[in-house]
């Protein structure tokens, strides 16, 4: 154990690439399909949900082909061959879309983060959209119209997690993760990253190089605010002579270093003094006009390593534009605020003259949002409640009756409380998420009871990739 981390002695080559894919990172249980699986050309239909191409074969079977778009006719090799459809990549590009473009990234087609940057910005939002049409539909709700709201087309990214990998040649590779892959995959910049946080990647792998133990490192996450430029190593146990090359660092890059040490509960240890990370929003930017017992003409919220914070800065500070403009608050307005978090739409609802009431699941969310209220002089109630329970939901309904209800929940979606809502007769649901497919489950059960679709919305909160969020407004119409 006393060499846990340290660098080992280099080994005779193995003979097989570093980006070859091993046996434990293939996805479980397929038949792996062989070269002579490849067939006659492929008209591409359409794109799936996750932004592959979607055709059939000659017998009829689905094949899913990577970076394929649709009108394209292509030449496939078959990789994964399940029983209802095959998973196949391009081996020849006979007809191109005229959507297809030149991926800004070198990396493309190698790191699994930005799947589509070989379309289009304008067609990536319209398939965002399309997505979000389609999923509605199934449930019966059919969609007229749906805003936009898009942000930079590059440099948007104000977090990120690198992995950390030494191989038995002593090679440091620092990156991301391969589609469907544990496979580190080396880059020394990436497309999206905001310009603070793509400077530090150079320089980053320079100095895991000089590590003496290298191998301890898991990850490092970077983040950017515009008051600080945080990067957190996280490892079991500190390394006191690489420690101080981690302070020489943070000198020279002008950067705050934190340490995430241990297994189970791991502490965070800082160089220096810890930094203050802020998200701010402009009263004006936001279209708020301040409630009269206001003076305040910018929002701070506070906020610590660890806690959810959006990706990108300025399509969140729309996201929370558009549901102010939806709601329209204003003295007198009773409103209650689920999934609240730190406070991103809590507090500029609150600043508009809201009576606002926010619940969380995670107890020191709820304290920084209590604090974050404290510290705008704005007065929030908050309470922590499991918002999956649907008791607690019911409970919540019958005791803080509303006249709008805002949903921000997590991927798994808020079924119980849209199955309770309806009995309630809250005139105003804004709901925001980050999955489709559960924002249209949780859709239907609103209709069902009563509530009609006002307006839509989808954000390019992730632009390059498929990933969206989707806003909706819902108004009980009986």
């Amino acid at each position: 154990m006393a060499m846990l981390g340290k660098r080992r002695p280099p080994r005779p080559a193995s003979g097989h690439s570093g980006l070859a894919r091993t046996p434990s990172s293939q996805p479980a249980p397929a038949k792996q399909a062989t070269s002579q699986d490849a067939s006659a050309p492929l008209v591409i239909e359409r794109l799936a949900h996750d932004g592959r191409g979607v055709s059939h074969n000659p017998a009829g079977k689905t094949v899913f082909v990577d970076q394929a778009l649709p009108g394209e006719q292509v030449e496939v090799a078959v990789h994964v061959t399940r029983k209802r459809f095959d998973e196949a990549h391009i081996k020849t590009l006979m007809i191109s879309s005229p959507q297809r473009v030149t991926p800004p990234c070198d990396h493309f087609g190698h790191c699994g983060g930005c799947d589509l940057q070989h379309l289009a910005v304008d067609a990536q939002r319209t398939h965002k959209r399309e997505v979000v049409t389609e999923l509605m539909a199934r449930q019966g709700i059919k969609l007229s119209d749906i805003a936009a709201i898009d942000g930079h087309q590059e440099h948007y990214r104000r977090r990120a997690r690198l992995g950390v990998k030494v191989d038995s040649q002593n090679n440091v590779r620092l990156g991301f993760r391969a589609a469907n892959s544990h496979r580190l995959v080396d880059i020394d910049h990436c497309h999206v990253l905001v310009p603070a946080l793509q400077t530090l990647i150079t320089p980053l792998k320079q100095l895991l190089t000089q590590l003496d133990a290298p191998r301890a490192v898991g990850h490092i996450e970077l983040m950017a605010t515009p008051q600080a430029t945080v990067v957190l190593i996280r490892q079991l146990k500190q390394q006191p002579q690489d420690w101080q090359r981690w302070q020489a660092f943070a000198a020279e890059q002008q950067v705050s270093v934190g340490m995430w040490l241990g297994r189970e509960s791991p502490a965070l240890h800082w160089h220096g003094a810890e930094p203050a990370l802020e998200e701010r929003f402009a009263m004006s930017a936001l279209g708020i006009v301040p409630a009269a017992n206001t003076t305040t003409e910018e929002l701070v919220l506070q906020f610590a390593p660890g806690d959810f914070l959006q990706v990108n800065a300025e399509v969140n500070q729309k996201m929370v534009s558009q549901v102010v403009a939806w709601l329209k608050p204003a003295p007198g307005m009773a409103l209650l605020d689920l999934f609240a978090g730190m406070g991103n739409f809590s507090l500029p609802l609150a600043a508009a003259g809201a009576s606002v009431h926010a619940v969380e699941g995670n107890a020191a969310m709820v304290q920084r949002l209590g604090d974050n209220a404290m510290l705008n002089h704005l007065t929030v109630s908050a309470q922590q409640a499991d918002l999956n329970d649907v008791a607690a939901v019911k409970a919540l309904l019958r005791e803080h009756p509303v006249d709008a209800l805002v949903l921000d929940p997590p991927r798994n979606g808020a079924e119980a409380i849209c199955q309770a809502v309806g009995r309630h007769k809250v005139a105003k649901v804004a709901y925001i998420s980050c999955d489709p497919a559960t924002l249209a489950r949780d859709a239907a059960h609103l209709v069902h009871a009563g509530y009609r679709v006002k307006h839509v919305a989808v954000a390019d909160m992730f632009l390059h990739t498929a990933h969206m969020e989707t806003l909706m407004l819902f108004e009980y119409a009986g």
